[in-house]
């Protein structure tokens, strides 16, 4: 699969080194430049080949072709999609509650990966599958996924930073009032399981109470950083753990089936338009449920 990106040098750039113009102005990494140089075609200036040491000037065209092969190692099958937008880059998806996003040892099948390549396939595409915000099997919600290698670097370049903005809904043990910040270092304890320690990296994550019910609050969150489970770990810190958090709080399926995170809002610039998109899916209607029978 073919991806082309144009783009016409402006007196800005006049003079400059194609490396520094696809580095500066494209913010094409250097490991993208480099595979970019292994085709004939991969990067050309005004049509032709050039080497990215050459020198560009005003007017000028510079042409990036990006190709991509379809993930071979992930089996396309035919999961439902509830997808919120998708172009040549970028695409949208409400992720379904119980569905991993990755294939995993042992977890090979029904994962929305599967689900992606089959919907590529079925609509003559072939990438790769580049999540952008990786969503745990129990949190529902927005997620992106790129299409392409220079999206996925643009994308994932941007995440805990203005350009793009996260947010989410839980339900947590307790009841919240008000707001704050949770700024405690994240550290890992085993291959899955993290917790609050000195030693971890720096995870902050901010809250609000929105409304509560019988003995929980339904919180709103956003995220300075992007540790693993670090909503799950840090509500769990403050003696809130998430309703049904089998990790870090207290499993009861039959109260609730999974964690109670949703990822409720995904705000970001398009990585090739530079145009601003905002998505805000509904709560899950698992979490909507249990709210409303205790209300």
């Amino acid at each position: 699969m073919k991806r082309t990106l144009e783009y016409k040098i402006t007196d800005e750039y006049s003079g400059c080194k194609v490396e520094y113009i696809l580095k500066r102005r494209l913010r094409i990494s250097g490991s993208l430049i480099r595979e970019l140089k292994k085709h004939p075609d991969g990067i050309l200036l005004n049509g032709g080949h050039i080497r990215t040491i050459d020198i560009a000037d005003t007017g000028d065209v510079i042409t990036v072709n990006m190709y991509d092969t379809q993930s071979e190692n992930i089996k396309p099958q035919d999961i439902p999609l509830d997808i919120m937008y998708e172009d040549e880059d970028i695409l949208i998806i409400n992720k379904q509650p119980g569905i991993p996003t990755h294939p995993s040892p042992g977890h090979f099948d029904y994962t929305l990966a599967n689900g992606v390549m089959y919907h590529y396939i079925q609509n003559g595409e072939n990438h790769m599958f580049r999540a952008v915000n990786r969503l745990d099997s129990g949190t529902s919600g927005v997620m992106c996924i790129a299409k392409n290698s220079y999206a996925h670097a643009r994308l994932g370049g941007d995440i805990n930073t203005h350009e793009l903005r996260r947010k989410y809904l839980a339900i947590a043990e307790g009841r919240l009032t008000g707001g704050g910040t949770i700024d405690e270092p994240i550290a890992r304890v085993d291959f899955i399981k993290r917790a609050v320690r000195p030693d971890g990296q720096r995870a902050v994550t901010h809250y609000r109470a929105v409304e509560s019910f019988g003995d929980y609050t339904l919180v709103e969150l956003w995220l300075e950083t992007g540790r693993t489970h670090q909503i799950r770990v840090h509500m769990s810190h403050i003696g809130h753990p998430l309703l049904g958090d089998w990790l870090y709080g207290t499993e009861d399926k039959a109260l609730f089936p999974r964690q109670a995170l949703h990822s409720s809002y995904l705000r970001l610039i398009h990585p090739v338009t530079g145009e601003e998109l905002e998505f805000m899916p509904p709560l899950a209607a698992d979490m909507e449920k249990f709210k409303n029978d205790l209300q």
